[in-house]
């Protein structure tokens, strides 16, 4: 293995993305031969690397799952008293994380693997990827609700970007969103003075919920997989 920067080293070996692996580097979580890493630090086949006292090795077999996390599930590889979280309701014998979040009151679809490589570019808010719900509120839903959510709401001392919302019942709508704001959902219906009752996350791009219930999870592999990888840029997915 030639020298290479820590995160880069964390990303391939499927713990996590860059962007966390600074994070982790930050926060003095991981170890080199023994020492608390330095951002920027590189690494070579003879380094010993330790995120929260487990070694890291290589990755061993490209994994990219599609989930559909239950409501009570959190969307962390991190242990929190009491809670469940995505990681330990898969269980895969591999170690992967999911790519973004879904907060603990939401259900639906969310990404896991151990391909540092594309979770950056699915997570880049101006790469304007797309992400689908369905979503009930607690009072009807009306014409003027829905010109306000499509040309945007002030939320976290910004305005979110236009976007696609169609009514699908009397007090539920479906809305595509290409930015990844903190409960942003939530947050764009208070603004507008309601609250959501139900949100359930349909759709990553190219990647469905399908026929998926609560728990279970599916394999991207094939046709989907390959349209996912040429989504992100091109990127190659191994055979």
């Amino acid at each position: 293995m030639e020298p290479m920067r820590l995160n880069k080293f964390l990303s391939s070996a499927g713990v996590c993305s860059r962007r966390e692996a600074d994070r982790w580097i930050e926060e003095g979580r991981v170890l080199v031969d023994g020492k608390t890493a330095e951002p920027g630090q590189k690494v070579d086949e003879n380094s010993e690397v330790t995120v929260d006292g487990r070694k890291v090795g290589q990755r061993r077999e490209e994994v990219l799952l599609a989930v559909y996390k239950p409501q009570g599930i959190v969307c962390t590889t991190a242990e929190h008293r009491g809670e469940k979280n995505i990681v330990d309701l898969v269980h895969y014998p591999e170690r992967i994380y999911p790519v973004g979040r879904l907060d603990k009151a939401s259900e639906g679809l969310i990404l896991m693997t151990n391909i540092g490589e594309i979770t950056d570019q699915i997570l880049r808010g101006s790469n304007y990827h797309e992400k689908e719900y369905l979503v009930k509120i607690d009072r009807p839903v009306t014409l003027d609700f829905l010109n306000q959510m499509r040309s945007g709401v002030p939320v976290l001392d910004t305005v979110t970007r236009p976007c696609q919302v169609k009514k699908v019942g009397p007090d539920s709508f479906r809305i595509i969103l290409t930015q990844g704001l903190n409960r942003q959902i939530r947050r764009m219906c208070e603004a507008l003075g309601c609250r959501v009752v139900f949100l359930k996350r349909l759709r990553v791009m190219n990647i469905t919920l399908g026929s998926l219930k609560p728990g279970e999870y599916r394999k991207i592999e094939g046709d989907e997989k390959e349209q996912l990888f040429a989504l992100l840029g091109g990127v190659r997915p191994k055979k």
